[in-house]
């Protein structure tokens, strides 16, 4: 189960969440976030992972010239598109850098023309980013997009496993679930949520496909 601890503000918060078993970093660069960070403190926290840490830049309707010049000078390997960005600008920003992840609100219809986006990964999540709650996850059960899916909004350690049986998705993000207040990972909780994520997925991953339910996609060991 690929785990992606989003929200990371400090180089303590990022090294804990990798040692503790996180695929991948997320760091927010929207200054309508109580989790912004600026390039320089990235830049500097990037330096000191391991070089197989996916890490992502996570940007809100910003221009599409600042997204790739801001993935490429901090040495990010992903960027996630989470405003209203056009399939075009999507595409473009993606043959700019290595990977994208494009972000949806539950239910909303540009989910349907996912792939005209290009991205790796759909992020979807409650009509609320960052507000730690949860929506109907059989909202998300039967989209054609799965095996390609992170779920995210309102997961914690107590509800990430059963979320993970019940939506099978390719992975998870969380960012609220796992602090002691805005920005800062509580270290329990880090620990916690991902032992549960990966028992879960591990679950999930040796139960029987078909192919109407698709086995992980697994792009960022290919």
């Amino acid at each position: 189960m690929f785990v992606k601890v989003c929200g990371i503000t400090n180089e303590d918060d990022a090294l804990l969440a990798v040692a503790m078993g996180a695929d991948a970093l997320g760091f927010i660069f929207s200054v309508e976030s109580k989790r912004n960070v600026s390039v320089r403190t990235v830049r500097d926290i990037v330096s000191r992972l391991p070089t197989d840490v996916i890490t992502v830049g996570v940007f809100r309707n910003e221009s599409r010239q600042k997204v790739v010049d801001t993935v490429h000078d901090v040495g990010l390997r992903a960027a996630q598109l989470h405003g209203v960005e056009s399939c075009e600008d999507s595409r473009w920003i993606r043959s700019m850098v290595p990977m994208t992840i494009k972000a949806f609100v539950i239910g909303e219809p540009a989910m349907n023309d996912f792939d005209d986006y290009g991205a790796e990964l759909a992020l979807v999540e409650g009509a609320k980013p960052g507000s730690g709650k949860v929506f109907d996850w059989s909202l998300a059960q039967n989209l054609p997009v799965r095996n390609r899916l992170l779920l995210a909004g309102g997961l914690d350690p107590d509800n990430v496993g059963d979320a993970i049986r019940r939506v099978r998705p390719f992975g998870v993000d969380v960012a609220t679930g796992i602090e002691s207040e805005p920005g800062q990972k509580d270290a329990r909780k880090v620990t916690a949520f991902i032992k549960a994520a990966k028992a879960a997925g591990d679950e999930v991953r040796q139960s029987s496909y078909t192919a109407e339910d698709p086995p992980p996609f697994d792009w960022w060991n290919e």
